[in-house]
Order: structure tokens, then C-alpha cells, then sequence
């Protein structure tokens, strides 16, 4: 095989219960815990040939289905989103304190800050 593509890793998070149990732990397998085909094929009890067709006709699927949905586009866009939201109130709140503009605007810009981090653990 060539090159692994890692993005697919990142859609299994995101699709991967759509797979079959065979075709989720092949992928697993070979991106999350880099083992080879021949690996693969030991341990799962099928052909090194049969490893990659699993491994193809799975990322077939995680790809159409992020064609399709997009899932983990709007996610990684998401928290970007979050990124810049959370770095722009810490400044907010820097300047508030800085030149003595408001209390209750840093206060504000705390209150964003904690809420982009409850958003980012759930």
C-alpha cells in the first residue's frame, strides 16, 4: 500500500460504527496502532490480500460518507472557530485589565472563555 492517508483515522472517529467489525478493526489496526498487513492478516486469521481490500472498501466508505455529510470538516472548522473565539476574549480581557476599561467586560470575556472550554470537553 502506499502512503498512509491519516485523515482516515480522523474520519473513524467520526463514521467508523458505520463500517463493518471487521472493516473498523483492520483500519484500527493498521492507522491507530500501525501494525503491517501481514500483521493484520495474522491476527485477524485472513489473507495479507484480504487485510487490503478490508482496508480499501473501509476508506471507501469513511470518504464517501464525509463527501456526503461532512462531519469532520464542520468539526475541525468548529474548533478552529473555538480557537480564535477563546484567543480574542483572553485579549479582550488583557486590555480590560490593562488600561483599566471595565471589570465587567473582562468579566464577560472570562465567562466566553469558560464556555468555549465546556464546549471543547463535551
Amino acid at each position: 500500500m502506499k502512503e498512509k492517508n491519516l485523515e482516515i483515522s480522523f474520519l473513524l472517529d467520526f463514521y467508523g460504527e458505520i463500517l463493518t467489525d471487521k472493516q473498523r478493526e483492520v483500519i484500527e489496526l493498521y492507522y491507530n496502532d500501525d501494525l503491517s498487513l501481514a500483521e493484520i492478516a495474522e491476527h485477524a486469521g485472513i489473507t495479507r490480500q484480504g487485510v487490503r481490500d478490508a482496508i480499501k472498501r473501509g476508506e471507501s466508505t469513511l470518504l464517501f460518507m464525509e463527501e456526503k455529510l461532512g462531519l469532520a470538516a464542520k468539526f475541525d472548522a468548529m474548533k478552529g472557530a473555538l480557537d480564535s473565539i477563546d484567543r480574542s476574549a483572553d485579549e479582550i480581557a488583557l486590555r480590560s485589565e490593562r488600561y483599566c476599561v471595565s471589570r465587567e467586560i473582562g468579566d464577560l470575556a472570562r465567562q466566553i472563555q469558560q464556555t468555549v472550554e465546556s464546549l471543547r470537553e463535551e
